[in-house]
């Protein structure tokens, strides 16, 4: 038995992805930290794995930021983490590197999970959206308009059609919507 390949990303309801253009509540952190938990391992593209590393490897000096983002800056400083890069000659932050056939290497680590993977990003899920081994898409809807990108997807060369398997909506107003491919 495989383990699912799970897609979550932020998005505005205008479609910008930039992480700078969603809120951060307690809420929300603490969905993150569900889905987090949902996977034995990680999978980010070089881009989103520096940023991440930025924003949440410790040390953080005390007072950097509110309580309530302690749980998420645990559990992803402690989860597994696989980079896609053919740029980064190493990784660290409980990371390991990925080269070769993408498509292969995901299914491998497809086959070794239990629970599944998590995967963030723009331009990795892109990649694997094309070989279509994303087995579950979340879209964190924003309630904000913010007139710019980056967008979703953008180049895909092909329908995915997707089937809503859940909704949840926190207070600020944000929307989680979970779909999987139909087959």
């Amino acid at each position: 038995m495989m383990g699912p390949l799970r897609y979550s990303i932020n998005v505005t309801l205008d479609g910008c992805c930039d992480h700078r253009a969603g809120v951060a509540d307690e809420d929300l952190h603490r969905h993150a930290v569900e889905n987090l938990e949902r996977a034995d391992a990680l999978i980010f593209g070089r881009i989103t794995y520096e940023m991440m590393q930025a924003a949440w490897r410790p040390p953080m000096r005390t007072g950097e930021r509110p309580d309530w983002m302690e749980p998420f800056a645990r559990t992803i400083d402690a989860a597994k983490k696989y980079v896609v890069s053919s740029t980064l000659d190493r990784v660290d932050w409980n990371a390991e590197l990925v080269r070769g056939d993408l498509g292969k290497a995901v299914q491998q680590l497809k086959r070794e999970s239990g629970k599944g993977l998590l995967v963030g990003g723009l331009q990795l899920p892109l990649a694997l959206a094309e070989l279509g081994l994303i087995d579950e898409y979340e879209f964190v809807v924003q309630p904000r308009l913010v007139g710019h990108g980056p967008t979703l997807f953008a180049g895909l060369s092909k329908l995915i059609d997707l089937k809503l398997v859940s909704r949840l909506e926190f207070e600020s107003g944000a929307v989680a919507m979970r779909y999987e491919p139909r087959k």
